[in-house]
Parts: structure tokens; sequence; C-alpha cells
């Protein structure tokens, strides 16, 4: 590491450009914010602070698009986690993070950490964390050994870091494309209960109250991690380990333990709770600070430390994990103390709150920073991007977009069910155990996750979906496709979709398409929320994904919960009995862009994908929502990748069931992805009824059989496949690319 340099050898030799702070920033900090030169600590603190992933200075102007509030919205962006009602006085907690940088790097170790990040953003809260979902998006598998790896890595890292919690992991979703190969990603998402009386925040007010670090000692990993993650990835970081944390599931199970012993039992005594996650202490003490308009004086010497010679820089900036910041009333510091001893944990008192707005730190018996507390968080120079609409969308919109020429549907069905993206992910979720703590309803495998509310009838079904390739054939559709799969996941599990949570996976946002990108797809994701009313109550931006210049495709991650009232009303996914009928919701017409079909066959994608009639898909979605609620629906399953064919082989597997289908339409739109459509299942008993209550919006096809066997009648062709060889396909499809020698 540099050795620390006086005010004038920065201002000439400019470390700071290495860490992601411009020249025009750090001539702003010096001439209007402190009319001085800053030390190599503030110059540091300054630099992780003002990173896009701790500022968002590029993305603020498109954040402001989403709507945030709604009627059952307790707290929405701006805390640890978004916090939405569920009756009773409860309240279901969640959020969703990125590791990206740190999971290409070092797999094993950016996996474990990033799922306990986001652990800590919920149980700061003052929830307990019930459920982790996942959003993997790798590059190519064959003939791809160095990818292979990865996967496994990341995979167990996910798996470990929760499994040693105590905390099932309800699924997610996994995605192979080769704009990922050099930069892969890691979205971990996670879903807390609590009682909204409970409820904490991350505030430090009060003259003379403690500042409290709690939990495992700071070292030198994670340094700078926070600009690591706001910087293009390249050759040159591609070993840049140092700026990966490593974990300890074991020590956080009691860090969590000991901070709700404190929320929910002696909250008197507690002012404000943070997390310390990108940027470590200085931003958890900073933000906290900064929200409760206080200043505050830190002695760094009392920083419990697990390495020696630390200096104010590596403390402050250092992102080991497993660490928790407090505001206490002055007098319950030993009290405090008493709680995090029981369960083995440091728990220090390392300053003060003060009155007078100032940011200061002493290290060594020297003040090493002192500066306005609000220049590291407000003061913020925003930045303005320049926009430009990629000439590959502005080509599509004057060609004809690509229709298949299948000739067999059901080899077709077949090849499909053989392509990574859409193959059964067993492989990855066996890893995870899904069945701990016995409230998960719903495991993985389904369109959501379902886990039931402890000593009530309620029920909360989970989701998180990306799809990478629409947002990058037209940004805006594309982010509307994405949260109305969510939404649609959602109900097909029985459940009220009442929320999101994102993490917003782009490019250099300097490049002006990239931006652009950005913008109109963070359009397109608050219309739909608008629409859906599915306010966005939490989430993050992680910029710069990009491998020497090459950038992924704009992947927004949704994740959205559901509330089911009654979880007797949850839906299955796979059909229940032979002699029900089989309908199909919403309208299916030529839509192959981006489709798993289009890159099966032509190796890339291409067009324009479908704006989805979105007033008319929530109307028909929540209307079958409360026909399920009534028990007229037996099963449900929504229609993603792959389309009606693939969707209707899934709801087969793992049944004795198969299906006789009746279609009056082209074989190609078979496998057309027309979003926002289901398939459900309905008990002839029941039939008019569903009928005369959805109208239009659905249309019989046919029903389940006793056969096995999944017989489609099209209008130019055929499909008589046996079940069990369609399942055999599908399942072991990552298996055989996993183990394959090239």
């Amino acid at each position: 590491m540099k050795q620390a340099m006086t005010p004038e050898e920065i201002k000439e030799k400019k470390p700071y450009l290495d860490w992601s702070l411009s020249e025009r920033e750090y001539d702003y900090i010096c001439d209007h914010l402190l009319h001085r030169l800053p030390n190599y600590t503030e110059i540091g603190l300054f630099s992780a602070m003002w990173s896009e992933h701790c500022s968002y200075k590029k993305s603020k102007p498109v954040l402001k698009l989403f709507p945030t509030t709604g009627k059952r919205v307790v707290q929405g962006p701006g805390e640890g986690a978004g916090v939405v009602d569920i009756d009773d006085g409860q309240a279901v907690v969640f959020k969703a993070e990125s590791h990206n940088h740190p999971t290409t790097v070092e797999p094993y170790q950016g996996a474990a950490t990033g799922v306990g990040g986001i652990l800590r953003d919920v149980f700061s809260m003052g929830a307990r964390p019930v459920a982790i979902l996942d959003s993997l998006h790798f590059g190519e598998l064959k003939d791809n050994p160095t990818m292979r790896y990865k996967m496994e890595e990341t995979i167990k890292g996910v798996g470990d870091y929760g499994n040693c919690m105590g905390i099932p992991n309800l699924g997610g979703e996994t995605t192979f494309d080769p704009c990922y190969n050099g930069n892969i990603l890691l979205n971990a998402m996670n879903v807390g209960i609590m009682d909204i009386k409970d409820m904490e925040h991350g505030d430090a007010t009060g003259v003379g109250n403690a500042v409290m670090y709690v939990g495992a000692k700071t070292g030198r990993d994670g340094i700078h991690g926070a600009t690591f993650a706001s910087a293009d990835f390249s050759e040159e970081h591609a070993t840049q380990r140092s700026a990966v944390q490593v974990g300890d599931p074991f020590m956080e199970k009691l860090l969590m333990e000991a901070c709700l012993e404190l929320i929910l039992n002696h909250r008197e005594w507690l002012v404000g709770i943070q997390d310390m996650g990108a940027a470590g202490i200085v931003s958890s003490s900073a933000e906290m600070a900064t929200e409760g308009k206080s200043g505050m004086d830190l002695n760094l010497n009392l920083v419990p430390q697990r390495e020696p010679n630390m200096s104010a820089y590596e403390i402050m900036l250092s992102e080991s994990q497993e660490r928790m910041l407090l505001c206490v009333k002055k007098g319950h510091e030993e009290d405090v103390k008493k709680i995090f001893d029981e369960f083995n944990l440091d728990a220090v008192t390392i300053g003060r709150i003060t009155d007078d707005g100032r940011y200061v730190l002493h290290h060594d018996d020297q003040v090493v920073c002192d500066i306005p507390v609000v220049t590291l968080t407000e003061k913020v120079l925003e930045e303005k991007s320049a926009e430009k609409k990629p000439q590959r969308i502005i080509d599509a919109e004057q060609s004809e977009n690509w229709q298949p020429n299948i000739e067999s549907a059901g080899q077709t069905l077949k090849d499909l069910l053989n392509q990574p993206t859409i193959a059964n992910d067993q492989f990855v979720t066996q890893q995870y155990d899904s069945q701990v703590r016995t409230d998960t309803i719903v495991g993985p495998g389904s369109d959501s996750g379902v886990l039931r509310v402890r000593h009530t009838k309620k029920a909360i079904a989970m989701t998180t979906d990306t799809n990478g390739r629409f947002v990058y054939l037209d940004p805006k559709v594309g982010g509307q496709r994405t949260v109305l799969e969510s939404a649609t996941n959602i109900v097909a599990s029985g459940a009220q979709p009442l929320a999101i949570t994102d993490c917003l996976n782009y490019g250099d946002p300097n490049d002006p398409e990239i931006f652009w990108e950005l913008h109109q797809s963070c359009q397109g994701i608050a219309d739909a929320c608008e629409i859906l009313e599915t306010p966005v109550v939490s989430g993050n931006v992680s910029l710069y994904n990009e491998n020497n210049g090459k950038a992924i495709y704009p992947s927004p991650m949704i994740g959205m919960v559901g509330l089911i009232k009654d979880y007797d009303h949850v839906i299955p996914m796979h059909m229940q009995k032979a002699g029900d009928k089989i309908y199909l919701v919403g309208k299916t017409d030529d839509d192959f862009a981006g489709s798993e079909l289009q890159k099966m066959i032509t190796g890339e994608i291409s067009g324009l994908p479908h704006a989805p009639n979105l007033p008319e898909i929530k109307q028909y979605l929540y209307k079958l929502q409360a026909l399920m609620a009534n028990g007229l629906v037996k099963s449900a399953h929504d229609l993603s990748e792959g389309g009606l064919g693939v969707s209707l082989a899934e709801t087969l597997f793992d049944t004795d069931f198969g299906a006789k289908i009746e279609l009056d339409f082209d074989k190609n739109l078979l496998f057309s992805e027309t979003p926002g459509r289901l398939i459900v299942s309905v008990d002839p008993a029941n039939a008019a009824k569903f009928e005369q209550e959805m109208g239009d919006s659905v249309s019989e096809i046919g029903q389940v059989t006793a056969d096995q066997q999944l017989n489609i009648s099209l209008a130019n062709d055929q499909v008589n496949e046996d079940v069990a060889e369609l399942q055999k396909i599908w399942k072991e499809c990552i298996p055989c690319l996993m183990k394959s020698k090239a």
C-alpha cells in the first residue's frame, strides 16, 4: 500500500485519481468545501464517500423517477432496508445488494460477503432475516473451465454463508450469456419479518451520546471496496483481491442475535444503528451523523483491530465484515457492552456525538481529519451525464423483427429445455438449505419462494427477476417487462404484489449510450411500478460492470414480495389432478426479440421486444389473484424463457401427469415470450365461474391427463413427447456442462 503523503504531495501526485475521484472533484473539495488542501486520510474518505457506490452521484437523477410511497409503505429508500406493512402490526423488511466486482475477482468470498452484507441491512432495522434469494448471471459454461470454476465457487459462497446463518435460501434465478464472461453478477436479496413498533433507524443524535463499535475486529481486507466497485473492471484489476472482504458467518450469527436482543428488548438504550458496509466506518458514521444533523468526534485508536500498525486511512476505509455502529444513550454504554460480551463480541465506545456538525478523527494523538460531515454525504458534486440512443436501436426501429422458421416443434422444445438458462438449476439450489427454520412452504424451483409468517395464517411470496437481453434491445420496454415478470411470478403463487427492491447493474455511465440505457430502463421500471402499484422501497446501483471496455447487458434485477393472507391458498406450480382444465391467461403474439429461441437458433439477439399493455395485464392478473384467494385455481405457472411450450412441460415435471393441449396458432408461437401470461389449471366444477370472472383474458387450451405424455396439437404441427424424457434433458443440462472437460 502507498505510504501517506503530505497535502502538497497529494496535490502534485494525484493518488485520488486511482480511487475514482476526478481532478474536478478534488479542486471542488479544496476550493469550495474545505478552503484548504485535504490530507491523506481526508482525501481517502472523500474518494470512498464520493464513489458512485456510496453517493449515487451519476444515478441520483434517474432514481428520482421511481415511485417510493404507497398505502403499505412504512419505510422507503434511505434506510438499511425497505419496510412494508403486511397487516396485524407486522411488516416485511427487504433489500437487495450487488457484489459483482468482488465475486468476479474472488468468487467464494465475494458471494459470501455479498450475502452477509445484505443480512446486516435487514437486521439493523430490527427485523429477523427469514429468507435469502439470489440472482446469478454467468458467462457461457461450454468450453469455459474458468467460468465453471467461478460458478461453483460463487454458489458455494452463497450457500455456505446462508446455511451457517441458519437462514433458508428460497431460490432466485441463474442465467448464462456471453456478456457476463468477464464480469459476473451476484445480486443477493434478504427478506425479514418484524413488528412495526420495533423498527430502528440509522440516526446519531444527542450531544454526548456514545458512538459504539460492535462486532468483529477491523482488518485490512476490503479497503477501497466501494471505489473498486465504482471503476471499470479490467485486466489490471483482475487480481485486486485486497478490495474483497473476508466473511465469517458464525460471527455474523452472534452479531445478529446481539443486535436483535438490544433492539427488541432494550431499545430505550439505543438511538440508532447502522451496518458498516461499503466504505466501512466512514460511511456508517458520516451517514448516521448527517441523518441526525449532528457532528461526531472519534478516536481511532479505540477501534478493535486484528492487524498491527493500521493507519487512520486503513481503519476508516476497511470493509471488514460483521461490524455495526451504534449510537447509544450516554450512561448506557456498559449495559450495551454486557449484551455483546455475552456473545463474545467487541463493544467499544470510540467517540461521542457533538452539535457542531464537524467530523473529527483522532489517531495516535493527532487530529487526522476535521471537516464538516455534510461534505462527505450531502455536498457531493453531482455529475450531469451525456445521453445517446445507441445506433443498434435506431437500426432496429427501422427493420423487421426476426421471425423463426422451425421445422419440428417437438425437437425445438427438447433443444430449449437443454439451454442452461431454461434448464433445471438444481445444481445450484441443492447446495442451499431451503427448509431450515421450518417455515418454508415453497422452496427453490417455483415461480416464487413462499414462507409462512409464524403464529399467523399469512405467507410471504418472494422472487428475483432479471432479463438483460430485453433491456439491451429496448431499455424502456425491458424495464417494464422485468417488473411485470416479477409481478406475474408473485401472482402465480397466489400472492398480492406489494413492493420491489432493485439492483441496477450497468456498464460505465460515462458512456452516453450506457447512461441512456440506465435512464430509459429506470423510466420503464418506474412506469410499471406505478401501474402495478408496487413502489420501490430499497435497492442499490452497481455501475462500471465492464471487462476491458466491454459492458454487460444492462441488467436491472427486480426483487418483489407479495402477501398471501391465508397460506391454505398458496398456489403450486405443478398440475394437481387428471381431468383438470388447463387455461392460458393472456394473449400470445410473435414476440421473439431477445428470446431464448432467437439466441439458440442464431447465436445472438436482435430486434425490439413488444411493449406490454400494463393496465390491461394488471386488471386480469389481480383478478386472477382474487380468484386464487377464493379457491378457484388449482395450479399456476408464469410463462417466461422458452414461452408456452417450455412452461407447459415444466408444470408436468416431478408429477404423474401429462397434458393434452389444442392450440389454433402457428408452431412458432409455442415459443414466443409475450409477457404477462400464465398457465393455470382449474377443477371442471369451477370452470364456468372461472371463465365468467376472467372473461376474454383466458382461453381453455386442454386438460391434465394421467398418461405422462405431453400432446400439443398446433395449426401446422404436433408435439407428442414423453414427459420423463423431457425432464431428463432438462435436469441433465447443467450437470453435464459442469462435468465437461473442455
